[in-house]
């Protein structure tokens, strides 16, 4: 009986030390839940739509390319440290700077959404904790994302929401708020979660809401659990290696 207390005062702790999370020791938790310390030194290969991407990491320095066939021959777009290239048949292609930039985000933005929550660490990030949901049962962190528009990229207006689950912080649900080609909401719901190469990877379903202006990311949550958002597709991340 004499080591009760101790436990008592073991247990608060931990209770109020979860409590009292910030934002970044939040994501700090769900991305070594992902897989942490592998996401700097694992080569990922995957498909999306039928295009092969791969993703080379070594502290701090990257390779991210996509590999695909057209009517010209063989293409692959590559993104490093040190800028983008594309290729056809092994030669590179010249580009003006706004197509640059066009390849250079589509690349970028499907390693992102693949390899959440890892990126969510990146500089340009900014991270708020703005509130807890519970959702289907479940409770989650609030965590807004915002950019800084210094390596933030040409979509640094752009606002984020992610739901990290509270028991177990896996990234269940993420929205954003976009304002190019006249705009919208899109909300994400992971499903068939499974861990390769001891990374974390999702599919989701895609929804959306309209109108979109005014709604506010924290309010998905309630709009999804009561069937009012309109699912729009599957993303499914297939044939997936992890080297380590």
């Amino acid at each position: 009986m004499r080591y009760l207390p101790i436990l008592l005062l073991f247990l608060i702790s931990c209770k109020q030390e979860t409590k009292n999370l910030s934002a970044q020791q939040i994501i700090d938790k769900a991305i070594e839940n992902a897989g942490g310390g592998l996401y700097e030194s694992s080569a990922i290969q995957f498909t999306f739509r039928d295009i092969q991407y791969t993703s080379r990491r070594n502290n701090g320095i990257f390779q991210l390319t996509r590999s695909f066939k057209d009517s010209l021959g063989e293409v692959k777009d590559v993104l490093t440290n040190s800028g983008f290239n594309r290729y056809r048949d092994s030669e590179i292609v010249s580009l003006t700077d706004s197509i640059t930039t066009l390849y250079s985000n589509a690349v970028n933005s499907v390693h992102y959404f693949v390899q959440l929550p890892y990126v969510l660490n990146d500089d340009a990030v900014q991270k708020e904790l703005v509130g807890e949901t519970e959702i289907n049962g479940k409770k989650y962190y609030n965590i807004e994302v915002t950019f800084k528009q210094e390596g933030g990229g040409t979509d640094h207006d752009d606002v984020y929401m992610y739901w990290i689950n509270k028991e177990d912080f896996t990234l269940d649900y993420f929205a954003y708020k976009f304002y190019t080609n006249k705009g919208g909401i899109r909300f994400r719901e992971a499903y068939n979660q499974r861990t390769i190469g001891g990374l974390r990877f999702a599919d989701y379903r895609n929804y959306k809401t309209e109108p979109w202006e005014s709604v506010d990311l924290k309010n998905l949550g309630e709009l999804f659990e009561t069937g009012k958002l309109e699912l729009l597709s599957d993303i499914k991340t297939e044939d997936i290696l992890v080297e380590n």
